[in-house]
């Protein structure tokens, strides 16, 4: 089973987003964590609103909720930033790919041994390429003998 790991490039930037996503104007874009959202920034007011002899409520309790709440919105903001770097990283991977793979180009649909290998980046609409099993699918095409299961992964993100 392959481990994936997430690189500390990735861990450093998407905890700076996490704090830049605590922008009203990101937030507003999540409804759910809008609303946790707002209920911090209340209980953090009612807090300070304690803390100032205002209100008679217990400090310690409303500053726990408020940090738990902050910790949710923080860790939400986290998370999303992660899978978006992951994302992100996936998709130059397979950018970089796509130019580098092999495609063995048919001269003629006639004898499937007789083809030239290509470069993915030379192929064009209506080139017809023969792809074995293992191998990487060089473009986006239709099968057009034969049968196909492709392992879509990468790009789907599942694991």
């Amino acid at each position: 089973m392959e481990k994936k790991s997430i690189n500390k490039s990735i861990l450093g930037d998407s905890l700076r987003q996490s704090f830049a996503k605590l922008a009203p104007g990101i937030q507003v874009k999540n409804p759910v964590m809008l609303v946790v959202y707002i209920g911090a920034i209340l209980t953090t007011a009612l807090y300070v609103l304690s803390f100032a002899g205002i209100k008679d409520e217990n400090g310690g309790y409303i500053i726990a909720i408020a940090l738990i709440l902050w910790f949710t919105v923080l860790f939400a903001n986290f998370a999303e930033a992660i899978a978006e770097g992951r994302g992100r990283a996936q998709a130059d991977t397979l950018r970089k790919a796509r130019k580098d793979v092999k495609a063995k180009k048919l001269k003629s649909t006639n004898n499937m041994n007789d083809y030239n290998e290509v470069l993915s980046a030379q192929l064009k609409k209506g080139d017809i390429v023969i792809v074995w099993a293992g191998e990487q699918i060089p473009m986006d095409g239709e099968v057009i003998d034969g049968a196909a299961s492709v392992d879509e992964s990468a790009i789907t993100g599942e694991s």
